[in-house]
């Protein structure tokens, strides 16, 4: 029965809801480039609050920038293997909260000194990372699982391909924030660059935010609920139909 209903979705024409899945999907592979990304031109502008409008020294930039990317090992790792357990869905929708959150509390890193900004935005990007890691396995294993066997490479390569755009607009975000606060500022200030750099990263969380809703929509997919019941010795299979 199971290999039955396997063939089946292997065989089942391209619809409708494979590109609704694709969008679900590519939004957190967007959100997951913005946020990565985006803390590289953050750098200038904490150089000139916190160095006299100098460089970020290398080994606090590499350390914001490697703690995120330590932070996607350990959430590939965690979710992935919750999602083997627990269901694609369920775990889904956890990491893409751990990043909507992540990306709000790292705009709002505690305090204004240099030393508490830095060791709390460091913290939160390893959250963030966290979530990150957890959305790069599920987003590809549920696309897959999802698609037919024609369309399924295809698939797979369109979901990934909107990482591209997601560093695209960290810095087309990056540049119109400064540039309103450039032209709004009389007095280049401090606080305006304060401002401007905690909501280049609060904008992260926006595009995760608004799927969140869509992704607690989707069903679970039909080749893990296939396993689940076989795992159980369960028929139904009122819970195959996507969408």
């Amino acid at each position: 029965m199971a290999l039955k209903v396997l063939s089946a979705l292997d065989a089942a024409r391209t619809q409708f809801y494979h590109f609704k899945a694709i969008v679900i999907a590519g939004m957190g592979l967007f959100t997951d480039a913005y946020d990565l990304f985006c803390i590289t031109p953050i750098f200038k502008l904490l150089g000139g609050l916190y160095y006299d409008n100098k460089e970020v020294p290398i080994q606090v930039t590499s350390a914001l920038v490697a703690i995120a990317l330590v932070g996607t090992v350990i959430g590939q790792l965690v979710f992935g293997t919750l999602g083997d357990y627990k269901g694609r869905r369920r775990v889904y929708g956890l990491s893409l909260m751990i990043m909507v959150l992540s990306s709000l509390a790292c705009g709002f890193s505690i305090c204004t000194a240099k030393l508490c900004v830095l060791l709390s935005l460091g913290f939160f990007r390893f959250l963030l990372g966290v979530g990150i890691g957890g959305d790069y396995p599920l987003s590809a294993t549920i696309m897959s699982e999802f698609a037919n066997k024609r369309t399924r490479g295809a698939f797979i390569a369109a979901v990934f391909s909107m990482q591209g755009f997601g560093i695209l607009a960290s810095s087309a975000v990056t540049m119109v924030i400064c540039s309103i606060f450039h032209a709004t500022s009389e007095d280049k200030t401090p606080k305006a660059v304060d401002i401007a750099w905690r909501l280049i990263l609060m904008m992260g969380g926006v595009p995760a935010a608004l799927t969140y809703y869509w992704r607690m929509l989707m069903p679970e997919t039909a080749r893990y609920v296939i396993c689940f019941l076989s795992f159980f010795n369960f028929t139904s299979t009122q819970y195959l139909f996507p969408f």
